[in-house]
């Protein structure tokens, strides 16, 4: 064991275990779930209260990996795979539209609010269904599962099934994001159903090919940096989305790469997973106020997105798994003190100590900006996930 983890090993242990068994998870039980239709509510106040009806669809696939993950991994507790279940239920039953693609925000009861370009609520459609498979072990959801991978590989595979944000005849770019989903469901998928094939390829194949396009056209080794869109041929775009550079999103696939890496006991995916993450920890870590910054740009120019500053939950859950998964498999000095302090800035500022749960959002200087404990993008996920990988590690049993 590093010095590191001999010093704080018991006390992170029991900061992810018992924040999430007796923080986070019950308080999106007692206040998240709709016991009237099923399925998952997000927008919740500071005290859980509820803010607004309309779910966020991501959420509905989100939850129901986070609660039967629970279920398959710490303890077959009959309420998380109610959850699981209802959440997984609401979003087969009612979430999709009549081509069988999901929407990104229904009604409480699940009529259609809005869809959006891409197919990401597909992604969390297939990991919730999945673990729902490995917690009742029914064929149904095994196959739902896998049809929600395929049809985002459909969408991100065949030209046209996506409107492009920006006209592809003007300016033809690709983003990292469609790549990480592409992987990590993959990796989840293959946790939960084994190494299956998808669309003449398995998991283990999907989630190698997404790593070699991301490290031969988005990591770029002379700018020490991961970049989030770049031209069809990894072309370096000298624009304000082409510079545009989102350090926790980076950290978050570094960690994807890593998990790839030591699964498959690869020293080349481990170099380029840890580089990902030295790169973008010097792109993102503010050392003047601590935190991890949202943006910032490759050149260090102004940046167009005014929260640029900004400090959200999310990008600190990546950062934290990825920087003790680092100091695990190197036993590296370095990525120690990253990840002390990563936590140690993370849980100084965002857990909210009266009332339970993070906020989401704070400034700068690591002030709450909103009492929302949720909202469209903000559930039990991130957090749940970090919390229980992070205790995972430290027990050897992820």
């Amino acid at each position: 064991m590093t010095p590191y983890l001999e010093q704080r090993r018991a006390e992170l242990i029991r900061t992810y275990r018992d924040g999430l068994l007796q923080d986070v998870i019950p308080f999106w039980l007692k206040h998240g779930l709709d016991r009237t239709h099923g399925g998952i509510h997000t927008a919740l106040g500071r005290k859980g209260e509820l803010l607004d009806s309309d779910k966020s669809v991501w959420f509905q696939g989100r939850a129901a990996w986070t609660f039967a993950t629970l279920y398959n991994t710490v303890e077959p507790r009959p309420e998380w795979l109610a959850a699981a279940l209802s959440c997984a239920d609401f979003l087969q039953d009612r979430c999709a539209d009549l081509s069988g693609k999901l929407h990104f925000t229904v009604t409480a009861e699940g009529d259609p609010l809005r869809m959006r370009r891409y197919v990401f609520s597909e992604c969390f459609a297939a990991i919730g269904y999945g673990a729902v498979h490995r917690a009742t072990r029914q064929a149904k959801w095994k196959e739902r599962a896998l049809a929600a991978y395929e049809t985002f590989l459909r969408y991100q595979r065949e030209p046209g099934r996506i409107a492009p944000k920006v006209s592809p005849e003007t300016r033809p770019m690709k983003g990292l994001a469609p790549l990480m989903m592409t992987l990590v469901t993959a990796q989840d998928l293959r946790a939960d159903l084994g190494d299956v094939t998808v669309l003449g390829r398995t998991l283990s194949q999907w989630a190698r090919e997404a790593i070699d396009e991301i490290a031969r056209d988005f990591v770029k080794p002379d700018l020490r940096a991961v970049m989030e869109v770049v031209g069809p041929s990894g072309e370096f775009l000298d624009h304000f989305d082409g510079r545009l550079l989102n350090p926790g999103h980076a950290i978050e696939a570094a960690w994807f790469v890593l998990r790839e890496a030591r699964r498959a006991d690869d020293a080349k995916l481990k170099q380029l997973g840890l580089a990902m993450l030295d790169y973008m920890w010097e792109r993102g870590w503010d050392r003047e106020h601590g935190g991890i910054r949202y943006f910032a740009d490759v050149h260090g120019k102004p940046i167009q997105e005014y929260w640029h500053s900004m400090k959200f939950w999310w990008p600190h859950n990546e950062a934290i798994i990825a920087t003790l998964l680092a100091h695990l498999m190197t036993g590296d000095a370095k990525y120690a003190e990253m990840h002390r302090q990563t936590h140690d800035w993370a849980y100084a500022h965002f857990p909210d100590r009266e009332h339970g749960e993070w906020y989401g959002y704070l400034d700068r200087q690591g002030r709450p900006t909103t009492e929302l404990k949720g909202g469209m993008w903000k559930g039990p996920f991130h957090l749940p996930r970090q919390k229980l990988l992070c205790w995972q590690m430290l027990e050897g049993a992820f």
